[in-house]
């Protein structure tokens, strides 16, 4: 079947939630993907920050290939040897205690709010508010539509379930002054990614960190797009100095099989026996593949890798600025970065550099992400450089 006569069978079929690039991808092999005609693109999309160690790692590629023919899924009501084999390697890697695993980002936002709520009812009166900020994004129930900081979310399903406060993101203050008799948490993303990678002032965590504790008020940090090694350490708190008493993952933690956690410290764990619950979370196919996935992150020292070759490509990201007026900014950690125009031109950046073999994203009309694997060269990213200034030379030219 052509590439066209896929696309047009998918327009038939799908609900229309997705605005497709016209690329059928058919095959992927670390930090390059393939499509249906053949051709080659260098992927700095990485499956939305997903695909930390590339496409189809061997490694994991083993792993699911060894526990596929083992077992696949059971349920909660028995213990499996890779579900606990992940929660003590994250465990042991973090400065939480315990681990409730799940199937997405959004399942372990859910989860963190619903534990934060237990608190308040327990130790707060019946505290239930979250504070939450502008431009954040923590995924798309209802709920977490609701706890997300954008209007463009939220508007096609208002009313929205209450009990979250969206104030200011790097403000301190505004989270001081939200705060009420009725906040049990305030929740955070250490960068806002779907916000525009967004990079809050150094001291921003530590302030809000250090409010949260003088109020008796639980610190989460969504960390689904931050964590496991994207921002330069394998926690982006890591780098903040500070210790959130709930954290979510997600997107990295099994290099594309789809899998969430939260994990809370052991004072803040208060569900019992059927508060909370999971068919799939944590089944041993998906466990097996994230523990092969945090195992070869931390063994190889991947987040350090992360951290040098992302200076190297915020550092060419840079000059382009200083080449280009339209590049009002970039900015990032690590290997979650994004450039700024002063033209709402990302989408035209985007389409250019697909022609020519690069996979970016456009999470706002004025910006584009970059969410390599963790795993790319220098080489790598000197050829995306090379890609991306082309096309901004033929737009410059074009004006």
């Amino acid at each position: 079947m052509s590439q066209n006569k896929w696309q047009q069978l998918e327009e038939k079929l799908f609900l229309r939630t997705f605005n497709r690039i016209p690329l059928t991808l058919v095959r992927g092999r670390g930090a390059r993907v393939w499509d249906d005609s053949g051709k080659e693109y260098l992927d700095f999309v990485g499956g939305w920050a997903v695909n930390c160690l590339g496409h189809c790692p061997p490694v994991v590629a083993e792993a699911l290939e060894k526990q596929a023919r083992t077992l696949i899924q059971v349920s909660n009501q028995f213990y499996t040897i890779p579900q606990i084999e992940l929660a003590q390697v994250l465990v042991q890697n973090s400065c939480l205690d315990r681990v409730f695993l799940c199937n997405s980002g959004t399942e372990a936002n859910e989860g963190a709010v619903k534990l934060a709520r237990r608190y308040g009812k327990l130790y707060l009166n019946g505290a239930y508010e979250v504070i939450t900020t502008e431009n954040s994004f923590h995924g798309r129930t209802m709920a977490m539509t609701a706890a997300t900081g954008q209007s463009k979310f939220q508007e096609p399903y208002t009313p929205l379930p209450g009990g979250f406060v969206s104030v200011k993101y790097d403000d301190a203050e505004a989270i001081r002054k939200a705060t009420t008799e009725q906040t049990c948490a305030v929740m955070l993303e250490p960068i806002q990614g779907e916000g525009g990678v967004n990079v809050p002032h150094e001291t921003y965590l530590e302030e809000v960190a250090q409010w949260c504790h003088e109020k008796g008020i639980l610190f989460i940090l969504d960390e689904i797009q931050t964590g496991v090694g994207r921002t330069g350490s394998l926690f982006a708190y890591e780098k903040c100095r500070v210790e959130p008493d709930i954290m979510t993952l997600a997107k990295g933690l099994a290099s594309g099989v789809p899998i969430g956690a939260f994990l809370s410290k052991e004072k803040y764990s208060l569900f019992s026996a059927g508060e909370h619950g999971s068919t799939f979370g944590g089944n041993p196919l998906t466990c097996a593949a994230a523990h092969a996935t945090m195992r070869y992150i931390i063994d190889n020292d991947i987040p350090d890798q992360a951290d040098r070759v992302g200076k190297y490509f915020l550092d060419k990201l840079g000059r382009l600025q200083r080449q280009f007026g339209v590049i009002a900014e970039v900015r990032g950690r690590g290997l979650l970065l994004a450039m700024e125009f002063s033209k709402d031109i990302a989408q035209q950046v985007v389409m250019a550099c697909v022609n020519k073999g690069l996979l970016l994203n456009r999470p706002k009309p004025n910006i584009i992400r970059f969410m390599p694997p963790l795993i790319i060269t220098e080489r790598d990213i000197d050829e995306a450089i090379d890609i991306l200034e082309q096309v901004l030379i033929e737009i410059s030219e074009e004006e």
